[in-house]
């Protein structure tokens, strides 16, 4: 393997030679990314790849969560309140924080109360200027039903806001503090009302992060520079340059021959040639992720929970762990992580049987089968670092069965536009927990209000377990909260809106010249504190 992967880097390294004009030379850190950003604005989008480029690089939010205690930390807001019955949460904000001053904008005022209004009254008031504005979709905030809790948002003075609520909700400060809730500028939006450019808002960025946006090149590179006021301490590197590089082992060739400094999800078997170079550090972490495959459940013959399990039976799932994962990752016995506080192993998850599959298909008028599409994702990402060779597995295994697949595969932005349109038959996707709240794993991907906003891949909307949600959600109490969210594992794996594959490591390797970048078991990567020695 060491021997292939070195004659395949020799071969697109010559490829490459005729691009080495523009990477220049940089007073800063090249970080080979895996996509195009869907957007410069988190409220916008749930894409893992676009979040890692944009969110806490440029952006803060009001509160983060520790990686190590699961704690909230203060952020823009420097402390909170709760009052008695949950329904009340007013945030004492920062004071002498700055925004962005970019080519297009500069800031006539600090960061205060009226950003903060502004920011999450865009994703349910209909009255705000910009709540229309990019069709107004908001898929974190509206699978969540973050955008139907918030009866409104008081401004009590300058620096203090308050969040009345239709009721409490135990995970309300967790998605605050998600990398979705990013804080945005109420003056710059304004601006670009009067100059009737209010499209831009998503597209040119301002935000108070340690990073300001400079340029973005498609299929290229984004290029951000330091800011230079930034509000909780001096960024070490004066650019950072996101190298957008799908292909895996191009990235790899890329870091090795100091193109790139950084680059994420290095596949399973290049980690042993990482491993032996001495300029490498290679970082792995357990992480709350879960690779699925997701039914258009609203589509003949995925509407029937019969031929679903049937499909599952005709997957060999441990061939797929050691074709596809190599030992990252491990086999999924329920929709969450061993390491999430509501996991509970499943015992009704469907193993491996190719005759129990055919039985089921012919008990479900399907005897001699049907065709199916697989929609396999084009980048690699920690809960599965090769759809299209797992989807090549699933393929054959279901032939066996008299399943014809057909493989259908798109640019990353364009397949994930097409599956929220739900034209799939099926899709091999994931997610990567952005809190450690189980709701997290849940509302965000299966439940009703998901579906509505084109972010649930299994078009799949049950009453019933949306109600498990909702108790889950109406009690701080966290041993009731786990009783609710069992039920909820056991109705999925009963079913089968999607079928649980697995949990994948998350891996990162960089130059050993790069330092202060440690990556999170949830969320998006930050690179605020990184440094590069020369």
């Amino acid at each position: 393997m060491y021997k292939w992967l070195l004659g395949t880097m020799a071969v697109l390294l010559a490829g490459c030679q005729n691009e080495d004009a523009q990477y220049a030379p940089i007073e800063g850190m090249v970080y080979c990314a895996e996509a195009n950003p869907v957007s410069f604005n988190p409220q916008v989008t749930t894409s893992g790849s676009t979040i890692d480029l944009i969110s806490k690089q440029l952006y803060n939010r009001l509160l983060r969560i520790d990686p190590i205690t699961g704690e909230f930390i203060p952020e823009l807001a420097s402390s909170w309140d709760i009052s008695e019955d949950g329904t009340e949460i007013t945030f004492h904000l920062r004071e002498d924080v700055k925004f962005h001053t970019t080519k297009y904008f500069t800031p006539t005022r600090l960061f205060n109360a009226d950003d903060v209004v502004f920011t999450f009254s865009r994703l349910f008031d209909v009255y705000n200027p910009y709540h229309f504005v990019g069709e107004a979709n908001y898929p974190y905030f509206q699978s969540v039903g973050l955008d139907q809790l918030i009866r409104n948002i008081r401004k009590d003075s300058q620096y203090q806001v308050t969040f009345e609520l239709f009721n409490p909700e135990s995970s309300f400060l967790a998605n605050i503090a998600t990398d979705f809730a990013a804080i945005t500028s109420r003056e710059y939006a304004m601006k670009l009302m009067e100059s009737e450019q209010m499209e831009l808002f998503d597209q040119l960025p301002v935000g108070t992060g340690p990073f300001v946006y400079r340029e973005y090149k498609r299929d290229r590179l984004i290029r951000y520079y330091s800011h230079p006021d930034y509000w909780e301490h001096q960024v070490n590197l004066d650019q950072l340059v996101f190298d957008i590089t799908p292909n895996g082992t191009t990235r790899i060739v890329k870091l090795l021959t100091k193109e790139c400094d950084v680059t994420p999800h290095p596949s399973a078997t290049q980690l042993n040639v990482l491993r032996e170079r001495s300029d490498i550090d290679l970082q792995q972490q357990d992480n709350l992720n879960i690779g699925y495959w997701a039914f258009n459940t609203e589509r003949v013959p995925f509407n029937d929970p019969k031929v679903r399990r049937a499909l599952a039976h005709a997957v060999n799932v441990d061939k797929i762990m050691q074709a596809v994962y190599y030992g990252q990752g491990v086999k999924a016995t329920s929709m969450l992580p061993p390491i999430s506080w509501a996991y509970e192993e499943q015992n009704n998850l469907p193993e491996y049987d190719p005759d129990e599959a055919r039985k089921l298909l012919a008990e479900a008028g399907y005897k001699d089968g049907f065709d199916m599409s697989i929609w396999a994702m084009p980048v690699s990402r920690i809960y599965n670092p090769n759809a299209r060779k797992m989807a090549e597995l699933m393929q054959s295994d279901l032939r066996a069965v008299g399943v014809n697949v057909r493989i259908v595969e798109y640019e990353w932005n364009t397949f994930l536009q097409r599956v929220d349109e739900h034209r799939h038959d099926s899709v091999l996707l994931g997610w990567a927990a952005d809190t450690p709240d189980p709701d997290n794993f849940f509302s965000p991907l299966l439940s009703c209000a998901a579906t509505y906003s084109g972010k649930n891949p299994a078009n799949w909307c049950n009453p019933e377990f949306d109600a498990l949600l909702t108790q889950a959600l109406a009690t701080t109490d966290q041993e009731q909260r786990k009783q609710f969210y069992v039920q909820a594992q056991q109705m999925i794996a009963n079913q089968l809106p999607l079928l649980p594959l697995a949990h994948g490591r998350r891996s990162q390797a960089n130059d050993t010249r790069i330092h202060g970048i440690t990556l999170s078991p949830f969320g998006g990567i930050s690179l605020a504190q990184a440094s590069k020695t020369p």
